[in-house]
């Protein structure tokens, strides 16, 4: 009698769970597709100011002296900005940008300065004694580029006074649904991409090349950590409402093993009582 009910309540506790796990399966999937949107929407953009700045830096680099964001030295001090969720439940994502940065911490030979973005970053990197100059947590699903301007902000000033030589973003970038990758990216010194022949147009700048990139670098900067952001929110949502798709998935087939058992055991315990039944009308006889 107490194994029934015992198996009663683990029936009725994970079936409650199932209801949550589904309920948070439906939130992940609705926060999904809107932080998908704001993703690649702005990919074009992100295209587009890189192909600009690849051409504005060939001109500029025949000119004269480089701008201070472009300018390469000797790496003794690197920055690493390390963007992950707030929240858990969402499978393996959180390990596997944190596994990832932590190696590249490790394999950098110089000394590491990290800007956290997101709790479950900052909390992995307090565990492991990293040295963290600056946290940001609760940006939120739906952060703007005004809420990333403080990440991207740091980064350029301790570029600009020497304190640093590199700076790296970690983030999740979101490849599809079920697939999510953890990179590694150069931010600083910006790197201009090399322009392919056949989309190589000259344009005229006024009010000349070095002004014109000059104002563009940082706003470059800027979109490259707030495209991060987005692709990690995108990431995030996506690896959840999978990470909870599949725990109902796990939780319905257990509510199916148990029911089988505890109609197994009250088909038993009915039997015996029968036999119980039978036996006593027999001695009575």
């Amino acid at each position: 009698m107490a194994n029934i009910r015992l198996i009663g309540r683990r029936i009725k506790g994970i079936r409650s769970t199932s209801k949550i796990t589904k309920a948070m399966e439906m939130i992940a999937a609705s926060k999904m597709r809107k932080a998908q949107e704001r993703g690649l929407a702005g990919r074009p953009y992100s295209e587009k100011i890189t192909q600009v700045m690849a051409a504005l830096a060939a001109l500029h680099m025949e000119g004269g002296e480089l701008h201070p964001l472009l300018q390469r030295r000797e790496v003794k001090n690197i920055a690493v900005v390390h963007i992950t969720p707030d929240r858990g439940l969402a499978g393996g994502l959180v390990s596997n940008i944190n596994r990832k940065t932590a190696t590249f911490v490790l394999n950098s030979g110089v000394p590491v300065r990290l800007v956290v973005v997101g709790r479950k970053g900052l909390d992995f990197m307090r565990r492991s004694r990293q040295n963290i100059v600056a946290e940001f947590t609760d940006l939120g699903d739906r952060p703007g580029l005004l809420d990333t301007l403080p990440i991207s902000h740091i980064m350029i000033e301790d570029f600009k006074s020497g304190s640093i030589d590199e700076v790296y973003l970690t983030y999740t970038q979101f490849i599809n649904t079920m697939l999510q990758k953890p990179v590694i990216e150069k931010v600083l010194p910006v790197e201009p991409a090399e322009i392919p022949a056949a989309q190589n147009v000259e344009y005229i700048y006024e009010p000349d090349p070095a002004m014109v990139l000059g104002g563009l670098l940082p706003r470059f900067v800027e979109m490259q950590v707030y495209h991060a952001v987005l692709e990690a929110i995108a990431s995030e949502q996506s690896a959840r409402m999978v990470a909870m798709r599949n725990a109902t998935e796990n939780a319905n087939e257990l509510i199916e093993e148990l029911t089988l058992l505890y109609n197994k055991a009250r088909q038993e315990m009915i039997t015996k009582e029968l036999l119980d039944i039978t036996g006593g009308a027999v001695a009575l006889e």
